[in-house]
C-alpha cells in the first residue's frame, strides 16, 4: 500500500479528536508537485530560494503541529497514569484481603472498573507513538520526493532537525507503555487457562474502538517500519513483532473475539 493511502486510512481509523493533528501529506505532495513543474530555474536562484523558503516554511509548520500535540498528550499520559495507580492502591486498601473491612465483590467490581481503563490507556499511548512514527516516515518521504523532483538537498539537514523534536521522541511514552503491561500483569494476572489458549484469544473491552485503533496502530508500524527497496538510514528500524504481540492478553468484561 503507498504511503499517501496507508496515512489516510490511519486517520480514518484514529480516535476523532486526532484526525486533524496529522501530516498534511496530500496538500504538501501537491506542493512539490506544483514547485517541480513551474518553468525551470537554477538551484541557486532567487526564484528557487523563494519556493525552497516556502516549502520548509510549511514544514516548519507541521512539524509545530506534532510537537505541541504530542506534547500535550504526553503530559496527559504522565498524569492518568499517576492516578491510576493511586486508584488501584485505594481500591486494595478499601477492600482488599488486608483492608479492615474487605469485600470481594466491591473489590472486584471497582477493579474492574479500573481494567478498563488501563487497556483504553496503553492503547492511546500506542496510537501516540504511531502518531510519532507515521508523520516522521511522512515528512522523510515527502522531503525525498522535493529533492528528486527539483534537484535539492534538503532531505539530509532536515531529517536531522526532526530527529531532535519531541515528538520524534518517544522514550517516555514507551516507558509508560512498558509500565502500564507490568500494571497488568501484576495487579491483573492471566489465569493458566487463558495463556494456553495460543489458537484463539477472547479479548472483552468495554472502549472497543480504542482497542481496535491500536491494533491496527500496531499493524501499521510494523508496515511502515519494515524493510523494503528503498529502506534508507532515513527510514525507522523495522518493529519485529510476531502476530500474538499485536494482541495483548486482556481479559475484560464484553467479549470481542478475535480469530488469529
Amino acid at each position: 500500500m503507498k504511503f499517501g493511502k496507508r496515512l489516510k486510512q490511519q486517520v480514518q481509523e484514529t480516535l476523532p479528536d486526532w484526525r486533524d493533528k496529522f501530516l498534511s501529506y496530500k496538500e504538501l505532495k501537491k506542493l512539490v508537485r506544483l514547485i517541480s513543474s513551474a518553468p525551470p530555474f537554477l538551484n541557486g536562484s532567487s526564484e528557487y530560494g523563494k519556493s525552497e523558503a516556502e516549502f520548509v516554511r510549511l514544514l516548519n509548520c507541521e512539524i509545530d503541529k506534532f510537537n505541541a500535540f504530542f506534547m500535550e498528550q504526553e503530559e496527559d499520559f504522565i498524569i492518568r497514569h499517576e492516578e491510576l495507580k493511586q486508584r488501584i492502591q485505594k481500591v486494595i486498601d478499601a477492600w482488599g484481603p488486608s483492608a479492615k473491612q474487605p469485600s470481594e465483590a466491591e473489590y472486584k467490581e471497582e477493579m474492574g472498573k479500573i481494567r478498563v481503563e488501563i487497556v483504553n490507556f496503553h492503547g492511546e499511548m500506542v496510537l501516540l507513538e504511531n502518531y510519532s512514527n507515521i508523520n516522521y516516515t511522512g515528512l522523510a518521504k515527502i522531503l525525498k520526493k522535493y529533492d528528486k523532483r527539483t534537484g535539492g538537498l534538503l532531505r539530509c539537514a532536515f531529517i536531522q532537525k526532526v530527529l531532535e523534536q519531541p515528538f520524534f521522541i518517544t522514550d517516555l511514552i514507551s516507558k509508560l507503555v512498558k509500565q502500564c503491561e507490568n500494571m497488568i500483569e501484576a495487579v491483573f494476572p492471566v489465569k493458566e487457562e487463558e495463556k494456553g489458549n495460543k489458537g484463539r484469544e477472547t479479548i472483552t473491552v468495554a472502549g472497543e474502538e480504542i482497542f481496535r485503533n491500536a491494533i491496527t496502530a500496531l499493524m501499521t508500524m510494523k508496515e511502515i517500519r519494515r524493510g523494503s527497496s528503498t529502506y534508507s538510514h532515513f527510514s525507522l528500524p523495522p518493529l519485529n513483532l510476531t502476530d500474538s504481540d499485536l494482541i495483548p492478553s486482556f481479559q475484560l468484561n464484553s467479549p470481542i473475539s478475535i480469530v488469529q
